[in-house]
């Protein structure tokens, strides 16, 4: 046997080297990390087969600081390798965008409510203007009940109702 016996067709498309395997099946292992650090509601919408999703469940039962937790994720990764990860994938980047998603709205909410309690009037008819199915009278309300309870170093209550209204009448 020569040295041209053992070589590999590295031509070959079906070809990995040693570095995109391991890269490979680390990520892997972090996909099954995030499945592990989800919590019981989202993992309960995962497409999971039952051996994986009893793997998931173990883990998550294991004290992370252990070598055993380390091993289970590896084991996690070896399961995720015999599977088509596609789905998963998709479901949790699903997961996590409807989080980003809720969190800008919350964040634009916030903007509001700051705008209308420093801007007052103007704000007010510059929000009704963009979604005139607001109540006017009560965005008035609770803005002038802000400024007078802010006037008064007293809690933020009317600034929180205006939060909540907001909330409320502005769809996500």
């Amino acid at each position: 046997m020569t040295d041209s016996d053992f070589d590999i067709d590295q031509d070959d498309p079906d070809y990995k080297s040693k570095t995109q395997l391991k890269q490979e099946s680390a990520a892997l292992q972090k996909l099954g990390e995030k499945l592990v650090n989800l919590g019981q509601a989202s993992l309960d919408k995962m497409p999971m087969d039952s051996e994986l999703e009893e793997a998931v469940q173990l883990a998550r039962r294991i004290n992370r600081k252990k070598e055993g937790f380390r091993r289970q994720i590896q084991f996690i990764g070896k399961l995720l390798r015999a599977r088509e990860t596609a789905p998963l994938e998709r479901a949790l980047h699903e997961l996590e965008a409807g989080h980003r998603q809720a969190t800008q709205h919350f964040h634009k909410l916030e903007q509001w409510r700051d705008q209308l309690l420093t801007q007052g009037d103007s704000a007010v008819q510059a929000l009704l203007e963009q979604h005139p199915e607001l109540d006017r009278q009560k965005l008035r309300q609770l803005v002038r009940q802000a400024s007078k309870q802010a006037a008064e170093n007293k809690p933020p209550k009317a600034a929180r109702e205006l939060f909540q209204y907001l909330k409320e009448a502005l769809p996500a």
